[in-house]
């Protein structure tokens, strides 16, 4: 039924420029290879608890040299994943570790805000120890490439967005459902058996739950793509911690190098994170990025931010210039957002994309 609700997410299994972007996503989809947290189970970790934070890390530096060079193996037909032997400790198993080090104070996100959630203190996305899930259902609305996509959305952000159109989610005015790892496992594996073509990781935003999340999938024995949907907010720590667990990076860059993160979302620093976090995705997985064009903000952010992808990860990267801005929750305190784009608004934002010579766009 989806198909017929969605004629593009069958027309862009030919496209051959998001074949190319995507190429191991695609060959996930049929089945060919095992999705990246399943081999990060399979590759051997050397650690103990009474390690030091920095030994930890030095250890998953190493492993994740590793993983890439399994990987490339599997991918090639020249190792075969189903005989590798299950380790008494994993890779997946040393992000979990190092991962509760780190909500003890926590800096999961660019804000650092340091409290210790083990505690169960919380900073300023608000997110204790047990994840909140607001919904989990087939998503019809992504990118063709994704749809049907197994959608969880859980609460709290990392950001204000004024405009945000998931304002109920990302600021807990919704109290969610809270779930057991294997239970939300279940879930997951649930949501491939229904055919969906992956498992999307979104919110609000995934990042404050990046524990829970690597707890859940040691207990999915599904093959299936985890795409991590975010704001790119996030520290270095999390992108290192996303490297050999994220398969699709579904990636926000919402403003160029100026004020407007923090006049409309309070978040400083918003462009080197983005940039940080990009770069780090193109290296460990594959790379969708998601552009929302705001009116009055085409030379500021989207020019900006059309030039810097097309230079620095490639022209044929996945971009999606979005056009669905429309003024929700506080967008009408700053006086730009509180109104829709206009068609020249859009005509230009298209023109911007063709001027950085980017190949692999959509709207």
């Amino acid at each position: 039924m989806w198909s017929f609700l969605r004629p593009d997410a069958v027309a862009v299994l030919n496209d051959r420029l998001v074949r190319r972007s995507l190429a191991r996503y695609f060959a996930l989809l049929q089945n060919r290879g095992p999705a990246k947290f399943l081999i990060a189970k399979k590759v051997s970790a050397e650690f103990n608890r009474n390690d030091s934070t920095e030994k930890l890390w030095r250890e998953h530096a190493r492993l994740t040299q590793e993983f890439g060079r399994i990987q490339r193996e599997i991918d090639d037909g020249r190792r075969d994943f189903q005989a590798m032997a299950t380790p008494e400790k994993s890779y997946l198993d040393l992000k979990i570790e190092i991962v509760d080090r780190i909500l003890s104070s926590c800096h999961l996100c660019v804000r650092k805000c340091s409290v210790n959630r083990l505690e169960g203190k919380s900073g300023y996305c608000r997110c204790g120890l047990d994840i909140a899930v607001s919904s989990i259902f087939e998503h019809m609305g992504e990118e063709p490439e994704l749809v049907p996509s197994g959608t969880v959305f859980t609460l709290g952000c990392t950001m204000r967005c004024k405009h945000c159109q998931n304002w109920t989610i990302s600021q807990w005015i919704e109290n969610g459902e809270v779930y057991e790892p294997m239970d939300l496992a279940r879930e997951v594996e649930r949501l491939r058996l229904d055919g969906c073509r992956n498992v999307n990781l979104v919110g609000g935003e995934p990042t404050p739950w990046l524990q829970q999340w690597l707890k859940t999938f040691k207990h999915v024995d599904t093959s299936i793509p985890v795409v991590w949907n975010s704001n790119s907010y996030y520290s270095a720590e999390s992108a290192a911690l996303l490297a050999g667990f994220a398969d699709v990076y579904l990636l926000d860059f919402k403003y160029g190098p100026g004020r407007c993160a923090e006049k409309i979302s309070d978040a400083p620093n918003y462009w080197e994170a983005c940039v940080y976090n990009h770069l780090e995705a193109k290296k460990n997985g594959e790379l969708i990025v998601r552009v929302l064009v705001l009116p009055d903000h085409l030379e500021c952010c989207a020019k900006p931010i059309l030039d810097w992808i097309a230079k620095n990860l490639g022209v044929e990267t996945r971009v999606n210039v979005m056009f669905q801005y429309r003024p929700e929750w506080q967008a009408f305190e700053v006086p730009e957002l509180g109104r829709k784009l206009t068609c020249d608004e859009m005509k230009r934002a298209i023109q911007l994309a063709r001027e950085a010579n980017l190949l692999n766009f959509i709207t």
